[in-house]
């Protein structure tokens, strides 16, 4: 990675503001193909927030961006913007019109025109000095302003990206919608450009809409998470909230890798090889799925009390270990991520602890 690649933003607090707009979905429905899109989604952004659409492919997140853009029609429902209806039935605003800026995955410059005149491109309602004036200021924020004259296939992938997005900020819209801002960045490039693109958008103060599939990354970014499958929202709330209190299983895995144990629920409490754990809510006999994350559920020791177990595999990330720990009784071997210890190897003997707070229990499906 190089120091221009990582360096070069401009000076923070110097984007200019946006009036924020608030932003409501609600029953909208798409079909594409034959294929329901997205069906009866429900969302509604406050001015200002910042919201992270997360889901795995074909749930429908950037049908949503294109939908509120104005790309895309709807085929019901609603999408509003200052309680003004711009989507709905026999109702079309167009998307010069709605005060959006949108960033495309794959950055959509114009190739054969400048870095100025791909950021002036959106100014053009403002007179030719004032369009200056904001385009000039967008691209000293991002730190390419002494690239204007140059043109998009001159820049590396970083420099794109903060050009792509000293283009959608210019106009200083009230809505930002970034699709897969970052997916196309190497993994040392992304960190950087993440942490001075949110910077840049909490600057802006436009109500944004972030889509990607990367559950850090969503936590990271986002005000709210909105966790989307088959087109319908699943379950929307706080990074914390929804990293601690799933709506069912499959949230849970979408977030992180699972070591999952069948369990039977006895007095309010699920019985397993590791001992037994709090299942509020679910009746005396029902089967459960007792759910433990890599990190924070299970602590290794090399004596003391706890259930025994071995290590049958041990693979080393960067200050931390991510073992494999076989149990009598399970059938899997747990999956631990902990601070690195080399006195723990394979084949070596242990005794697990179970934090219950870290613990996760749903219905078996």
């Amino acid at each position: 990675m190089s120091a221009e690649e990582v360096g070069r933003w401009g000076p923070r607090g110097t984007a200019g503001v946006s009036f924020a707009s608030a932003l409501a979905f609600d029953e909208v429905e798409v079909a594409l193909g034959g294929r329901t899109v997205l069906d009866r989604f429900t969302l509604h952004l406050v001015p200002g927030e910042i919201v992270c659409l997360l889901g795995e492919s074909g749930s429908g997140k950037s049908t949503i961006l294109r939908v509120a853009a104005g790309i895309q029609r709807v085929d019901a429902g609603t999408v509003s913007i200052n309680n003004r209806v711009v989507s709905g039935h026999g109702v079309h605003i167009t998307p010069d019109r709605r005060g959006i800026g949108l960033m495309f995955q794959d950055f959509a410059l114009f190739p054969h025109l400048t870095l100025l005149q791909n950021v002036l491109f959106g100014l053009r309602r403002l007179d030719r000095q004032a369009a200056l004036a904001q385009a000039r200021q967008a691209l000293r924020r991002v730190g390419l302003e002494d690239r204007e004259g140059d043109y998009p296939h001159m820049l590396s992938g970083g420099q794109q990206q903060r050009l792509a997005l000293a283009r959608s900020i210019a106009p200083r819209p009230g809505i930002l919608m970034l699709d897969e801002p970052f997916s196309s960045l190497d993994a040392r490039l992304r960190e950087t450009v993440r942490a001075e693109t949110l910077a840049v958008l909490r600057e802006t103060n436009a109500t944004t809409v972030i889509v990607t599939h990367d559950p850090e990354e969503a936590m990271l970014l986002g005000d709210r998470i909105a966790l989307l499958r088959r087109g319908r929202l699943v379950q929307i709330d706080t990074a914390t909230a929804i990293y601690r209190h799933p709506v069912d299983l499959n949230a849970a895995r979408f977030f992180s890798p699972l070591s999952e144990i069948e369990a039977r629920v006895r007095e309010g409490r699920a019985d397993t090889p590791l001992g037994s754990v709090p299942a509020p809510g679910h009746p005396d006999g029902a089967s459960v799925i007792v759910a433990l994350r890599p990190v924070g559920a299970l602590k290794i020791q090399p004596s003391g009390e706890g259930t025994p177990g071995r290590i049958v595999s041990k693979r080393d990330a960067i200050g931390v270990d991510l073992c494999e720990v076989m149990v009598a009784g399970l059938e899997r071997p747990l999956a631990v991520r902990q601070v690195a210890d080399a006195g723990f190897v394979p084949g070596c003997d242990v005794f697990l602890t179970l934090n219950p707070e870290h613990v996760l229990v749903f219905a078996k499906e």
